[in-house]
Parts: structure tokens; C-alpha cells; sequence
């Protein structure tokens, strides 16, 4: 079985096995409007490279399509979502990331997904959280694999925007 085909160059500095920081020491957080916040912590998973091209090679990639203003469009991204005890059940190190991911923010994490952007062209526009819209609060959490993107987050209804250039863990 293979993966989609992508442009990727795992790092020289990233072997071994996967793993989580579940101390998150050195985490910083960065408060934004309306009570919004967002902890970073560059390469919290380590052995990132191993799991990024594990997932690439067996997840079951789809394409999406998309309402966008008056059209449906093809979604630029390869996508799959897990609903944890729904289903097939996610990679064991994703479910092991939730639940120090859960333990940290005591917060019940009830999907896993996977997004891949599979080179330069590959995007996701303006949006909010489908799931997170429908709870009077939520907390997502994102962890990056592969290579670094721009991942930018503006207050609803615009403004100036956040920038994170979130590497690899």
C-alpha cells in the first residue's frame, strides 16, 4: 500500500520513536479575543517524521468537496476523520496524543482527524471549527506533521490575524 503522492523530505533531527511531551513544559500561551486562547509548544511529538509517513502510507485519504459562496468546489486537501468508539479506530499513537491531549485541557476529545497538504498549493480557507460552532465552548487541538505551513487565525468577523508557523511535532 502506498500513500499519496507528495513532495516531503523527513528531517535529519527527528528519529525515533513517537512520543508526547505530557509535562508540555515550555508551552506559551497567547491570549486573543473574547476569552480565546492558543498554547504552543514547538515539537511537543517527537519521532513526528516516523508518524507522518506511517499516516501517509495507510490512512485512508479522500478528497472533499465543498460549498464555497454559491458553488460546491473541490476542497485543496486530502482529509479523514476518526469518531473515537464509532467506527475503525484511529492509529494508536493518535489515540495516545488524544488522551494526553484530554488529560491536559480536561476536555473529552470525541474525533481525531488528519488533514494533508500535499504541496504549496494545498489550503484551507477562512473557516471556523465545524464542530466547535455547535458547543457554547470548545477546545480543538492541532498538532502539525511534515513540513512547516503558515497557519493563520483572525477574530470572527476579520480582522488582523495571528500567524503560527507550526514545524514538524
Amino acid at each position: 500500500m502506498t500513500g499519496p503522492d507528495i513532495a516531503w523530505q523527513p528531517s535529519l533531527l527527528d528519529g525515533g520513536a513517537v512520543g508526547f511531551d505530557a509535562t508540555f513544559a515550555g508551552v506559551r500561551r497567547r491570549d486573543l479575543a473574547d476569552g480565546a486562547w492558543v498554547d504552543h509548544r514547538p515539537g511537543w511529538c517527537h519521532g513526528s517524521d516516523e508518524l507522518f509517513a506511517r499516516l501517509l502510507e495507510q490512512t485512508p485519504w479522500r478528497g472533499r468537496t465543498v460549498h464555497m459562496y454559491d458553488r460546491l468546489v473541490a476542497e485543496p486537501r486530502l482529509t479523514f476523520r476518526w469518531v473515537l468508539g464509532d467506527g475503525p479506530s484511529p492509529p494508536d499513537d493518535l489515540q495516545q496524543m488524544a488522551g494526553v491531549l484530554s488529560e491536559r485541557y480536561g476536555v473529552r476529545f470525541s474525533q481525531i482527524g488528519v488533514n494533508l497538504y500535499r504541496d504549496g498549493a494545498d489550503s484551507v480557507a477562512w473557516h471556523g471549527d465545524r464542530v466547535a460552532r455547535e458547543l457554547p465552548e470548545a477546545t480543538v487541538a492541532l498538532v502539525s506533521l511534515g513540513a512547516t505551513r503558515p497557519f493563520r487565525l483572525r477574530p470572527t468577523g476579520g480582522g488582523p490575524s495571528v500567524l503560527y508557523r507550526p514545524g514538524p511535532g
